[in-house]
């Protein structure tokens, strides 16, 4: 039986091709050293989310009280749109993200968002704000990494950590060395660290070690600080005391993003 032809020229051909498509399957040196994009729990820019109030989006949905309003604008940068929140006196208005801690199947999560704060209050002393609040069915316990309060004995608002109705009681941990500065923007992420009850926060993509609270070190009573199952996240604004100064309250957001990694973007 006669055996097939191969000519010289189409073998090496076959050759060719065949080491070619090695070299396309294989990872460049560069390719590898890029890092891996994670993908978010949930984005939001707003950009895609009509002009006007707001009671849900892609991924949320909103919490609000005596009148506060959510409402979506133009950015202040002339491009995209952007969130502003509303408050009279001691209302509160939030978006609501279900399950942060999901894709990190530890509890555990990031959060990023950009924030422009027109007002801090000036009255009553000690008045107390918070922008960010992560909760759980399974236990009281309110964690706030971003939030804070003004200190007359300091003349000032500054960030804190801070919790709420467990074992530790109501505290903010707020230091002086983190002023609250309002009428500009600023990127902020949080860690919050399941591993040790740690929440980590970072202004500008600068970690803020003073503010760090984690089981045995925050601004509570001696009990251990613990997480709950987390199953929601807040982010918005709510001042608690009554009549404050000023009466009214305007937060900016954008770019928010939440996550099982750090995201970034700041």
């Amino acid at each position: 039986m006669a055996l097939p032809y191969h000519s010289p020229l189409r073998s090496a051909s076959a050759l060719l091709l065949a080491a070619a498509s090695a070299l396309v399957a294989m990872p460049s040196a560069a390719a590898s050293a890029t890092p891996v994009v994670r993908k978010a729990v949930v984005r939001e820019d707003f950009d895609r989310v009509p002009l006007g109030a707001v009671t849900a989006g892609s991924g949320w949905t909103t919490d609000a009280s005596d009148g506060s309003t959510l409402t979506v604008e133009p950015s202040d940068t002339g491009h995209g749109r952007q969130l502003r929140i509303h408050t009279e006196g001691n209302g509160r208005a939030f978006l609501v993200f279900p399950d942060p801690a999901g894709a990190s199947g530890s509890n555990s999560f990031w959060g990023r968002v950009r924030l422009d704060v027109g007002a801090f209050p000036t009255a009553p002393d000690w008045a107390h704000w918070t922008i960010a609040e992560a909760s759980g069915s399974d236990s009281p316990t309110l964690v706030r990494p971003l939030g804070g309060q003004y200190a007359p004995t300091d003349q000032g608002n500054f960030w804190g950590v801070g919790s709420d109705l467990g074992p530790t009681g109501d505290w903010t941990s707020w230091k002086t060395s983190a002023p609250a500065t309002a009428g500009s923007w600023s990127c902020v992420e949080f860690h919050l660290d399941a591993a040790d009850n740690r929440v980590t926060v970072y202004f500008d993509g600068q970690e803020q070690t003073d503010l760090t609270v984690s089981t045995t070190q925050h601004g509570g009573t001696a009990d251990d600080f613990t997480f709950p199952q987390f199953q929601q996240l807040k982010l918005g604004w709510q001042l608690y005391q009554a009549d404050p100064t000023p009466s009214s309250y305007d937060i900016r957001m954008d770019d928010i993003a939440v996550g099982a990694r750090r995201i970034g973007g700041c």
